[in-house]
């Protein structure tokens, strides 16, 4: 009888904002309790003796993950490595160093630039917006992986309105599709629209604007996933 895959029936939720700390210790147990999930199963599946999480958690043994075994963990929970104790993030083009005030720069997308599918280019960006360090860890997201856009109409109403700015996370475009609201490109068309995955494997897209149409049965071959929206702001 073979034996019984210990995470085979796991749900990851991913990282709640609100648990977020600057201990990858404290993280690495919260992600593990929030999902349901045991320190022995998590230790398995790293190849590792059922008390190597506990150990690690509790007793501080080994001093840190394992480079391999922390970049698993964090593509298993899909979050940054950084929250599991990896060096700090790097500077990229995308977000630049903290000003005088503090706030580290995310760049804005200019709306109605041409690239490629499934690609920005560098002159796509035109300004930047300052946010605080501390509040951009408790998205649970490597600032370098983020961009801002200004939402073009009305088809995301009442969720997202014109002129609206959003945050975009470019790491999504390389993990699983989880249901939410991402930036994409159809027929080098940039769009934002709500994504989820059915059944059969194909996309479902559409808008929260009843007044718009929807598309089902896509395939997700035909969309370039840009990024995965995870804030808003507007005016009021």
């Amino acid at each position: 009888m073979s034996r019984k895959n210990p995470i085979a029936s796991f749900g990851q939720r991913g990282y709640d904002a609100d648990i977020v700390t600057d201990d990858p210790r404290t993280n690495l147990e919260q992600l593990i309790r929030e999902n349901g999930h045991d320190f022995a199963a998590i230790s398995k599946m790293l190849g590792k003796n059922a008390a190597y999480i506990q150990q690690y958690i509790r007793r501080g043994s080994p001093r840190k993950l394992d480079e391999e075994d922390r970049r698993r963990l964090a593509e298993f929970y899909g979050v940054e490595e950084h929250f599991l104790g990896a060096p700090a993030v790097r500077e990229s083009r995308r977000s630049g160093p903290a000003r005088s005030d503090g706030l580290l720069r995310i760049k804005q997308l200019q709306v109605g630039a041409s690239a490629g599918p499934g690609s920005l280019a560098d002159d796509e960006y035109a300004e930047s917006m300052g946010f605080g360090p501390k509040w951009l860890r408790r998205l649970g997201i490597d600032p370098a992986n983020l961009s801002l856009i200004a939402v073009d109409g009305d088809s995301m109403n009442p969720t997202l309105g014109d002129g609206d700015d959003i945050m975009v996370d470019h790491s999504a475009a390389s993990r699983p599709l989880r249901d939410g609201i991402y930036v994409l490109r159809m027929d080098d068309v940039l769009l934002v629209k709500r994504v989820a995955m059915g059944p059969s494997g194909k996309l479902s897209i559409r808008s929260d604007n009843p007044q718009y149409p929807d598309w089902d049965d896509v395939s997700p071959e035909s969309v370039n996933i840009i990024g995965k929206v995870v804030w808003t702001g507007r005016r009021l």
